[in-house]
């Protein structure tokens, strides 16, 4: 990210201004979601969940495919996804006209494939991201093909920015704002938008426990990777930190925390009984922080949250949360 600029992403803004959804900002006021906060906080949920294709990767990859030349356009892109970037690449690649394919893992959730698949991309399915960087590799050589990274592109980190340039000119004075982490190419760009806004806002990324490449890269200095990863939050399950992201992000992000699986799925039903959204596991990861592990520091704090995208089947909805209770009202 080393050509990471504001200058960027303020051309990327008019870029993709009118293409992609400036989505709301909801203050969480309401009488059915107000007890469940932090005491004499107020706070403001981002719904990017609301973006194309269902969440902001959309941003990026419309920007990684507008900046392909004519001789990359012709013969299209390629990524590797777990299906939040393979939906974004190729809705993105349809808007140009451009040719997609992407390579996703057999376990993705049948929804994000077929939803990949009515978008007009060719689907290459394989088992995980150990045979999918052969396979990009492959198509690479054989279709000259533009690989596009689902986070450690500057595309990404430009479009990210975007929506946190959105998030803080809609509301100006916020304390804090926590963001979901999987690879590091959301929290990268947005912290790097909202730094530039207002450097006394503090930035917490929010990573699985099972997933916690960032926070284990923050430590070393370096880029690291996890032997495997465990959770439930497949857009959050990134099993290796990369350098350019890592690098931005090191920059602007104040801390980072982790939550257990059963936060996302009980803030989950949360989402879905007291907000009426039906959130995938990395769409409640900055409430379920907020309303968990950050609850006592964040009392009388004005808040960001990030609904960051949600794209899941009623069938893997059901399997993460049949047998959670939902959170319960803490005690005045």
């Amino acid at each position: 990210m080393e050509n990471f600029s504001f200058e960027l992403v303020d051309k990327a803004r008019e870029t993709i201004d009118g293409r992609v959804i400036r989505t709301p900002v909801l203050p969480l006021c309401s009488s059915k979601i107000a007890p469940y906060l932090p005491p004499d906080c107020e706070m403001f949920m981002k719904l990017e969940l609301f973006q194309h294709t269902g969440s902001f990767k959309a941003r990026g990859a419309l920007l990684g495919v507008d900046w392909l030349d004519e001789a990359r356009r012709s013969r299209g892109v390629a990524g590797f996804s777990g299906g939040n970037f393979a939906l974004a690449l190729a809705w993105a690649a349809r808007q140009s006209g451009v040719s997609a394919k992407v390579v996703m893992s057999k376990t993705a959730d049948p929804l994000r494939i077929e939803g990949c698949r009515e978008l007009g991309a060719e689907i290459v399915l394989v088992d995980g991201i150990a045979a999918a960087l052969p396979e990009l590799e492959r198509i690479e050589a054989e279709e000259g093909r533009r690989i596009l990274h689902p986070f450690n592109d500057l595309n990404m980190a430009c479009g990210a920015a975007t929506c946190g340039a959105e998030f803080v000119e809609d509301v100006p004075h916020l304390d804090v704002v926590i963001l979901p982490v999987g690879g590091g190419g959301l929290i990268c760009g947005m912290a790097a938008s909202i730094k530039r806004h207002n450097p006394d806002i503090t930035v917490i990324g929010v990573e699985p426990v099972g997933a916690d490449s960032l926070a284990q890269s923050f430590k070393s200095g370096r880029p690291e990777a996890l032997p495997q990863v465990d959770t439930v939050a497949d857009s959050l399950g990134a099993p290796m930190a990369m350098a350019d992201s890592l690098a931005l992000a090191r920059r602007h992000v104040d801390e980072l925390v982790q939550i257990e699986d059963a936060v996302m799925t009980r803030t989950m039903l949360l989402m879905r009984e007291r907000l009426m959204l039906l959130a995938e596991p990395a769409c409640a990861a900055s409430l379920g922080t907020a309303l968990g592990p950050l609850r006592s520091r964040l009392a009388g704090k004005k808040i960001g949250v990030l609904a960051c995208g949600s794209n899941i089947s009623i069938e893997r909805y059901n399997k993460y949360t049949n047998d959670v209770e939902m959170l319960t009202v803490p005690a005045a």
